[in-house]
């Protein structure tokens, strides 16, 4: 006697893997867990499931693609509403559907033009019109690039990288300090106390952020430590999704998305900044909210949208090898180089979803045109 548990039996295809599935639902002692488990290995064929080899079974067995897979992955591992809202669209199949939508319009393109190319003797084959097809394909590669200008997954996945910068004593580490309720930085009055970037995950407003402390900026120290501790802090601003600058007003550097920032707005001896930069005080906590929703609202712009589709670096580039190819479709005048570049949009679409067939375009041209050959 193990315990006095449930059974239940999936018989496959319709399982999650589409296999047959038994599951054991025990009670969650460690010691039954483990008499179980020591009983199921005593049988002959029976090992533990490697690392993701489930969620295999089910991509090996059709029950779900390579994108609902990678949802999959990313659903697991969500931390904030955004994270987990993007995945369960991607984990849904909401973006495998649209994927489906485009392939059958290529597949649909193709039969036409292997049909004017290799039956254009045949009676129910009439003419082609190739211009008539270009443009199909332009409609196609217009909807399709349209989801390459979203904003990709990877921001979604490891936070908007924020980072603080200004001059020594400007206030960044103690406002980092703030922003993450806890002390994460060192603060000293000492002029470059800060020499190595200090990176501190936050979730705020549903939505990862990663800030950044850095170096104090300045070209007069004569610290070789220090002035590389200045380089790195260039460096992570060439790569900041946001910055918060700390110094004089208009003499940060140049950013897409760089806020000004009052620090210190207690202190009447700090430099002071017109009425559009953010006025904070960590020492008081003047401002700090409105600083965090700044950063929210700067967020959701920079990131999709919930429940929208957010590709991974994999996907973005096999669409954007589909969309090139059907951009290659409308510059040129031979049906035989056309036929290629609609066949070369095909596979990477193939390949988004990790579908291996290549016969699906034949079969969609001989039951599209009844040729019986």
């Amino acid at each position: 006697m193990l315990d006095e548990a449930l059974v239940l039996v999936f018989p496959g295809p319709n399982s999650a893997t589409g296999e047959d599935l038994a599951e054991l639902h025990l009670h969650g002692g460690r010691a039954v867990v483990r008499a179980v488990e020591a009983a199921l290995s005593a049988i002959s064929g029976l090992r533990p499931a490697e690392a993701g080899e489930f969620t295999r079974r089910a991509f090996a067995n059709g029950r779900i693609d390579l994108n609902e897979a990678e949802g999959l992955a990313d659903l697991l591992a969500a931390e904030t509403e955004w994270q987990r809202r993007a995945a369960a669209q991607m984990a849904g199949g909401t973006f495998s559907r649209l994927v489906e939508e485009w392939r059958i319009g290529l597949l649909n393109v193709s039969g036409e033009l292997e049909a004017a190319l290799d039956f254009s003797d045949e009676d129910d084959v009439g003419e082609q019109d190739y211009t008539g097809l270009s443009n199909r394909c332009a409609d196609l590669h217009d909807v399709m690039s349209a989801y390459l200008n979203v904003p990709s997954a990877e921001k979604l996945r490891d936070g908007l990288r924020v980072v603080i910068a200004g001059p020594p004593n400007s206030g960044k580490s103690t406002l980092l300090n703030a922003l993450v309720a806890r002390e994460a930085a060192i603060v000293s009055d000492i002029a470059g106390t800060t020499r190595d970037l200090i990176e501190v995950p936050v979730a705020l407003g549903g939505i990862a952020f990663l800030l950044t402390d850095t170096a104090g900026l300045r070209g007069d120290s004569g610290d070789e430590i220090e002035m590389i501790g200045i380089e790195r802090a260039e460096a992570a601003i060439a790569t900041a999704d946001i910055v918060l600058w700390l110094g004089a007003e208009g003499q940060g550097p140049e950013h897409s998305d760089l806020i000004e920032v009052a620090a210190k707005a207690d202190d009447p001896h700090n430099v002071a900044k017109s009425a559009s930069a953010l006025k904070v005080s960590a020492r008081t906590g003047e401002g700090i909210q409105l600083l965090v929703e700044t950063l929210i609202e700067t967020g959701r712009e920079l990131l999709p949208p919930p429940d929208s589709i957010a590709m991974n670096r994999r996907q973005h580039r096999l669409l954007g090898e589909a969309t090139v190819a059907l951009a290659r479709v409308g510059q040129l005048n031979d049906p035989l180089m056309m036929a290629e570049e609609l066949r070369q949009a095909r596979l990477a679409l193939d390949a988004l979803t990790g579908r291996a067939g290549t016969e699906d375009m034949l079969d969609g041209l001989f039951g599209r045109f009844c040729i019986g050959k």
